[in-house]
């Protein structure tokens, strides 16, 4: 390892952890279905999943499926067909679906760390849905493939390319074979921007109904945060090389510092949060234990060295290869093309929900990203909602999301029904 990127990378750890102990913000404390945040959740994935771990505890029906994609990763996918027994009725009417998809370094897990009132994918079941989770490949629910292990070199050749050509894909076919309906989407974070991605190469668009985009990231050319920090500077790559950035394995000074941290009275976890996402007004601190033993997951370096890219070169682009004969040979072109985000169906329903303090969705990017789909979409069909002290968790994690940002996702699918 470079003694440089070793102080780099030193320097974050100090960063990091004075965020930790002085990042002034509000947390709510709740001691109020405590056990169940806990029981179950480890630091090694119990042999059930999701499902028997987050969401049957709490009465719902939940079901593991696993969707294989076209290059050969199967992918964990967590079905709630109803809500809980007199709560939003449990008939036999055909529910509408909904594919919620996380964000980069985390899994499904994120959407289900608070209460059941609390969470999107339970409160869409209550409301009449029938609710798929999608996991990531890489992440530890979905860390398979049909030839290639784990730990070989070539199961983390991709980045987020792949998961708009390939993922994406394979998880909304299954849900459409599943249902016969098309599909609400929910994104967050890099779950906006491979949906934008497929659906700006004509993917997706005769199966889903509508998107729901939460931090919508697309441009990354004002980016704040430590991990942008990590990804302009290929600081990670230079460390640990080719395959997995882990950082729960390669990072372990950091995270032991951080349980050692959060276990002194007084201290606010979530602060640990800030350098990285921005800081969150509106996380329970009850559930930061469970949080920080489940997440971050793994992602690949080549998905890292992509991000790098978009910060560097300042535009939404294939992964660059590095040399115009490496590309050519991908693309046909010397240089990785871009995405033309003007290409999403302009008639197709979209939310954005973007907040003031996210500084991984930065709000100078996203009013880029709004001036390349203004001009080209329907107005009816373009719903923008922006808040002034909402952080990147905030939306996935925040108590009050509910009523800040999931009311109004409700709405949203339910006036774009006849799409």
């Amino acid at each position: 390892m470079a003694p440089q990127s070793m102080s780099r990378l030193a320097s974050i750890y100090s960063f990091c952890v004075l965020g930790l102990m002085v990042m002034p913000h509000q947390v709510y404390g709740s001691s109020r279905g405590s056990s169940a945040l806990t029981s179950g959740i480890s630091d090694h994935p119990p042999a059930d999943g999701i499902c028997a771990t987050l969401v049957t505890i709490h009465g719902y029906k939940c079901q593991e499926h696993e969707v294989v994609t076209e290059d050969g990763y199967i992918l964990s996918v967590q079905r709630i067909p109803g809500g809980r027994v007199g709560v939003g009725g449990n008939g036999d009417t055909k529910r509408q679906p909904v594919l919620i998809q996380h964000g980069v370094l985390v899994d499904g897990v994120t959407w289900l760390l608070n209460q059941p009132e609390q969470n999107l994918p339970t409160i869409l079941a209550d409301q009449g849905f029938d609710v798929w989770i999608s996991n990531t490949r890489g992440t530890r629910f979905s860390n398979r493939h049909l030839s290639l292990q784990v730990n070989q070199k070539g199961y983390w050749n991709w980045s987020w390319d792949e998961l708009a050509k390939f993922d994406l894909p394979a998880v909304f076919d299954y849900v459409y074979n599943e249902t016969g309906q098309k599909i609400h989407y929910v994104g967050h974070s890099q779950g906006t921007l491979i949906a934008m991605a497929a659906l700006s190469e004509g993917l997706l668009v005769e199966k889903i109904k509508s998107a729901a985009l939460l931090s919508p990231v697309a441009y990354l050319n004002t980016v704040t945060s430590i991990l942008g920090v990590v990804c302009r500077e290929a600081i990670v790559a230079d460390l640990f090389g080719d395959s997995a950035f882990d950082p729960k394995e390669q990072l372990l000074p950091f995270f032991n510092i951080a349980r050692t941290l959060c276990d002194a009275p007084g201290i606010d976890c979530y602060g640990l949060l800030a350098p990285l996402t921005g800081p969150n007004c509106c996380l329970n601190v009850s559930t930061f234990h469970p949080f920080i033993r489940n997440e971050p997951q793994p992602t690949s370096m080549m998905n890292i060295r992509h991000c790098g890219q978009s910060i560097r070169e300042k535009v939404v682009a294939k992964y660059d290869y590095g040399s115009s004969e490496a590309n050519t040979a991908r693309y046909g072109e010397a240089k990785a093309p871009a995405y033309n985000l003007s290409n999403i169906p302009k008639n197709l329903p979209l939310f954005l929900s973007y907040g003031a303090l996210d500084t991984l969705s930065d709000v100078r990017d996203v009013n880029l990203l709004l001036g390349i789909l203004k001009p080209h979409h329907d107005v009816d069909k373009l719903t923008i909602q922006y808040i002034n002290n909402y952080a990147h968790m905030d939306f996935i994690m925040g108590v009050n999301a509910k009523d800040i940002v999931y009311t109004q996702v409700l709405s949203f699918f339910k006036n774009h029904t006849g799409f």
